[in-house]
C-alpha cells in the first residue's frame, strides 16, 4: 500500500540502508549479526533517525514490536500499564520466540514518576522483552534508565557532516526519480544545507515544495537562509515592536536554527563582556525549545532578553 507521507514511505527497513556515522552503523550492525539487542536509550537531535534505526532493528531481527509516544502524556500511564503490559508479559509467537520489543519513543517527554514507573518494567519483563528508548535530552531521562540500558549517542560529529550529507543527496534524488519529480541539483543542495541533521524536516519540506511535481529554483527564496542583520540592528536600538515582527516573519524556519545563527554573530555584534551571559540566555531558550506551548514567545522573550541585558556594539 503506497503510503502518502514520504518519511514513511521511504523509511528504511534495514540498518544498511540507514544514513549513519559509519562509528554508529557499526554498532546496529553488530546486533544484527549477533541476533539479539540489549535494551538500548538512543539520544540526538531530532529528525537523525533514532525511531528509523529501532524499527529498523526490530524488522531486521523479525522482532515483533510496538511503539509508544512518550508525548502522549495524557494517556501514557494508562497506555504502558494496560496494552504494555499485556504485549511485553506474553511470549513472542514470531522471529523463533525471540524477545519482543517495547520502542517508547520520545521518552524524554515523559514524567519523572512514569520513568520510573518503566525502569520497573524494564525489569519485571527482561526475561522475554526488551525496551528501546528514544530521546531528544538525555539529560531529561533518569539515572535509573540510564543504567539499564545500552546508551547511544545520534549526535554527528563534525568531520562526518559532509559524507552524510552526500548520502542523503543521492537519497533525495532517489526518492524524487521515483515519485516522478523533476528537480535541480542546487535545489537539493540548499535544502539540505538548510535543514541537516534533521532528515525528517528535510524530507517533509521536500515533499511540500514539490506537491506541484517540480522542484526548482523558484522555491529558493521560500528556503533562504535566515538573516539576521536587521534583527540585530533592531536589538541594537531596543526597537521591540520590530524586534517582534522580525520573529513572526521568520517563525517558518526551525527556533534551533534561529539561535544557532545568532550565536554564530554574538563576537561581532555584543562587546565582549556581553558574549558569556548572552550564551547563556541563548542555551536556556534553546533548552525550552522542546516543550514549550508557543515557540513565537519562547524566541521573542529570548531575543528580548539579550537585547535589555547586552551591551551592542
Amino acid at each position: 500500500m503506497k503510503k502518502f507521507l514520504w518519511v514513511e514511505e521511504y523509511r528504511p527497513h534495514k540498518i544498511k540502508d540507514c544514513i549513519l556515522p559509519n562509528s554508529l552503523k557499526k554498532v546496529f550492525t553488530g546486533f544484527i549479526e549477533q541476533g539479539e539487542i540489549s535494551n538500548l536509550l538512543l539520544s540526538g537531535p531530532p529528525g537523525v533517525g533514532k525511531t528509523t534505526v529501532a524499527k529498523a532493528l526490530c524488522e531486521e531481527l523479525d522482532l515483533s514490536y510496538i511503539v509508544i509516544n512518550g508525548s502522549d502524556e495524557g494517556r501514557f500511564l494508562d497506555t504502558i500499564r494496560t496494552k504494555v503490559k499485556q504485549f511485553a508479559s506474553t511470549v513472542s509467537l514470531t522471529g523463533g520466540g525471540k524477545h519482543k520489543v517495547v520502542i517508547i519513543d520520545e521518552a524524554d517527554n515523559t514524567t519523572h514518576d512514569v520513568q520510573l514507573s518503566l525502569r520497573a518494567f524494564v525489569e519485571e519483563f527482561h526475561s522475554n522483552c526488551r525496551f528501546i528508548f528514544t530521546c531528544n535530552f538525555i539529560n531529561k531521562i533518569v539515572e535509573p534508565l540510564h543504567s539499564r540500558c545500552t546508551v547511544i549517542d545520534f549526535r554527528i560529529k563534525t568531520g562526518e557532516q559532509q559524507k552524510l550529507q552526500v548520502q542523503f543527496f543521492e537519497r533525495l534524488q532517489g526518492i524524487l526519480d521515483a515519485s516522478g519529480v523533476a528537480y535541480e541539483d542546487k535545489v537539493l543542495v540548499k535544502l539540505i544545507q538548510r535543514y541537516y541533521p534533521d532528515w525528517r524536516r528535510l524530507l517533509n519540506e521536500a515533499q511540500r515544495h514539490s506537491a506541484s511535481g517540480s522542484l526548482d529554483s523558484a522555491v529558493l527564496c521560500d528556503i533562504a537562509d535566515v538573516n539576521t542583520d536587521q534583527l540585530m540592528r533592531a536589538m541594537k536600538g531596543k526597537e521591540y515592536n520590530v524586534v517582534r515582527q522580525w520573529v513572526v516573519d521568520n517563525m517558518d524556519s526551525d527556533p534551533n536554527t534561529i539561535i544557532r545563527k545568532i550565536y554564530n554573530t554574538l563576537s561581532e555584534v555584543l562587546e565582549g563582556s556581553s558574549i558569556p551571559p548572552a550564551v547563556l540566555v541563548l542555551a536556556k531558550y534553546q533548552y525550552q525549545i522542546a516543550f514549550v506551548a508557543d515557540q513565537e514567545i519562547n524566541l521573542l522573550a529570548c531575543l528580548t532578553e539579550i537585547m535589555v541585558e547586552c551591551k551592542f556594539k
